[in-house]
């Protein structure tokens, strides 16, 4: 048996190889215990240590492909889903989903972005990040809303709008503008939910509400840590990364301290793609609490409110005055 190892030692071989594989797969579980790993291995529930997860932690946490998406908490929270198709001038944009639904007892209309599981929907729904087409969709179905009265609830999941030569082209900017200008004028309850990244333009564009939610683990800025950090050093290494994440105050902590949004919404230990279920749950708990108080508001106060909010971000840094209460309504 020339060139050959003989039974005996191919066994020893085989379980030698087996044993390190083995440990090497409890490695990348123990590299952050604080994070849940990614490999397919079924393990106990995540843990989260007393430290605190640091801002490129939470990142992660929001990126982490298994992190439910709109349509899961679609699934879980609203029944009669009727999803609408198509923005009436070009094309239906797969990173938009848009439609009406009941949550509870209460009509309700629901947009939110849709990054994709799988290959082949993350490339037809272009990982999240909506073409005009998409916002002019979602600007359908904030109409409808207004016209029928009904409740509005977004879920913001984007790293940012397209910014491809199609896109440009066809009014990129134009689109995320009006809606803007749309939302901050319709005068029915608005609940936006960042339930993963909220990236720029493309996230507010369907991020102006009368309260705005967000995860614990999720993040919101005006650009990626990667991008801020390519900017300001010329190279997106890992620590400049880490270091750009922090100082942009991108984590739901830092920007309820600021005003920018109005409550943490708790997840599973681990992160919400732990435990899918139990995080539909407590986003579902916050938007009916906060949705029975927006109902009993008048239209034309719910609009002002929401306006007032908006204007006073320009200004709370600097006069330190409270934009939660600025925007207060019921």
């Amino acid at each position: 048996m020339t060139g050959t190892a003989p039974p005996s030692r191919l066994g020893s071989c085989l379980k030698i190889s087996l044993r390190a594989w083995v440990q090497g797969s409890r490695n990348l579980d123990s590299l952050n215990p604080r994070l849940k790993s990614a490999h397919p291995r079924k393990a106990a529930p995540a843990q989260i240590s007393n430290a605190p997860l640091s801002a490129i932690e939470r990142v992660r946490l929001a990126r982490n492909p298994l992190r439910p998406q709109t349509l899961d908490y679609v699934d879980a929270l609203v029944s009669g889903f009727f999803e609408l198709h198509g923005d009436r001038r070009f094309a239906d944009d797969g990173a938009v989903v848009a439609g009406l639904g009941y949550f509870g007892r209460h009509e309700v209309a629901v947009v939110g972005h849709q990054r994709g599981k799988t290959t082949s929907e993350r490339i037809r729904r272009n990982f999240g990040s909506a073409k005009p087409e998409g916002y002019r969709k979602a600007a359908r179905v904030f109409e409808l809303a207004n016209r029928f009265s009904l409740p509005l609830l977004t879920f913001v999941d984007t790293q940012g709008a397209d910014p491809g030569l199609g896109a440009e082209e066809r009014g990129q900017n134009e689109a995320i503008a009006h809606n803007l200008e749309l939302m901050a004028r319709l005068e029915v309850p608005i609940i936006c939910c960042v339930i993963g990244e909220g990236g720029s333009g493309g996230a507010i564009a369907i991020g102006v509400g009368n309260v705005v939610l967000m995860q614990e683990n999720a993040c919101y800025s005006v650009i990626t840590p990667e991008g801020c950090a390519a900017i300001l050093w010329r190279e997106a290494s890992d620590e400049n990364v880490a270091i750009a994440a922090s100082a942009m105050k991108l984590s739901a902590p830092d920007l309820l301290e600021l005003g920018v949004i109005d409550e943490i919404v708790a997840e599973p230990a681990g992160g919400a793609h732990t435990e899918p279920a139990q995080a539909a749950h407590t986003l579902g708990l916050a938007i009916a609490r906060h949705l029975e108080r927006l109902r009993r508001s008048n239209p034309a106060a719910l609009r002002r409110a929401r306006e007032s909010k908006f204007a006073a971000m320009g200004t709370a840094f600097l006069t330190g005055d409270s934009v939660a209460n600025a925007g207060r309504v019921g």
